[in-house]
């Protein structure tokens, strides 16, 4: 515990699921912990819990996609929190369907959020670590869909691998100046979004137990799973590491 005590963080996405989690975590290890979401209420409910327990949150209205919300919302950060130096860009959608049935909407939904979302969230944290000085961490949170596409995510899987592309990138472009770039690629995580899926499919259950028969630990993963993966890319141990990927999957891809 409190291996982030003072380390000013920013999660993305941070209402519910798995940005709820690494939240939740940065807290109990004594982060200063922006939570950062398009719906403000759910912000606020996790700061007050949070705060309750005796951690340091706030909330911040952001919608990743829309660069003049980013901006504010960091800014925010740096006049309560004094500074950034960890950013989770975790914010993403998943309403895919196959190759026959995708739609140009739901082709540039998935790449505005889950893929241009995610650079300027890179461009504008990396944009204060940079006038700052310091250096800093980037962490995103990726998918094994974005390497090992399933025929009926088509839109979601392709947005990710731009996702994962960024890790690399970044990495090269924001090394000259202290910022590692580091990703999480989780599988299949039972969180709103992801059950969010198979919403109206009477077979969901049924769904996600054929899910679990294919990974070698024998479960789908909780977003717990993959927070303590989050505390250890934000802290100093993984310093010298930049543009790779922890992949959390239960085996799955192995």
């Amino acid at each position: 515990m409190n291996r982030l005590t003072s380390i000013s963080t920013v999660v993305t996405g941070a209402g519910k699921g798995i940005g709820e989690a690494i939240a939740r975590r940065y807290a109990l290890e004594g982060a200063l912990v922006a939570i950062a979401d398009i719906d403000l209420a759910s912000a606020v409910a996790l700061r007050d819990e949070i705060v309750a327990q005796g951690g340091t949150a706030i909330a911040v209205e952001m919608d990743v996609t829309d660069r003049g919300a980013v901006r504010a919302g960091l800014a925010a950060v740096r006049d309560r929190f004094g500074r950034l130096d960890v950013m989770v860009n975790n914010a993403g959608i998943s309403m895919s369907t196959g190759v026959f049935d995708t739609t140009a909407e739901q082709w540039m939904r998935h790449q505005r959020v889950n893929g241009l979302g995610t650079l300027i969230g890179m461009q504008e944290a990396a944009e204060v670590m940079i006038e700052q000085g310091g250096g800093g961490k980037i962490i995103n949170v990726s998918s094994i869909s974005g390497r090992r596409n399933n025929a009926d995510w088509v839109a979601y899987a392709a947005s990710k691998a731009s996702g994962s592309s960024l890790i690399a990138s970044g990495a090269r472009a924001l090394a000259p100046h202290g910022i590692t770039v580091t990703g999480i690629a989780p599988g299949i995580v039972e969180t709103p979004l992801w059950r969010g899926v198979y919403e109206d499919d009477a077979a969901r259950e049924a769904r996600f137990a054929a899910y679990a028969a294919q990974i070698p630990l024998g479960r789908t993963s909780a977003a717990d799973d993959l927070a303590g993966a989050a505390v250890f890319l934000a802290t100093p141990d993984s310093g010298y590491m930049t543009g790779q990927t922890i992949t959390i999957d239960g085996g799955i891809t192995a």
